[in-house]
């Protein structure tokens, strides 16, 4: 483990859970950016997004 001596000085009981809401709240601020910053997700999500058109696969050589 990269990081065993840490948990020397941090407990796992108090360490764990700070690292799993540390990552909770950088995927929130994530999810929150994205939202608020394009405006397809919006209409994504509330199922206004524009059809998809299809095109025919590129020719190979």
């Amino acid at each position: 483990m990269i990081y065993g001596k840490m948990w020397l000085v941090v407990k796992p009981s108090v360490g764990v859970p700070l690292i799993i809401a540390a990552v909770a709240v950088a995927s929130f601020s994530v999810h929150l950016a994205i939202l608020n910053n394009t405006t397809w997700v919006k209409a994504f999500l509330n199922g206004n997004a524009d059809k998809v058109a299809v095109t025919a696969p590129a020719a190979s050589k």
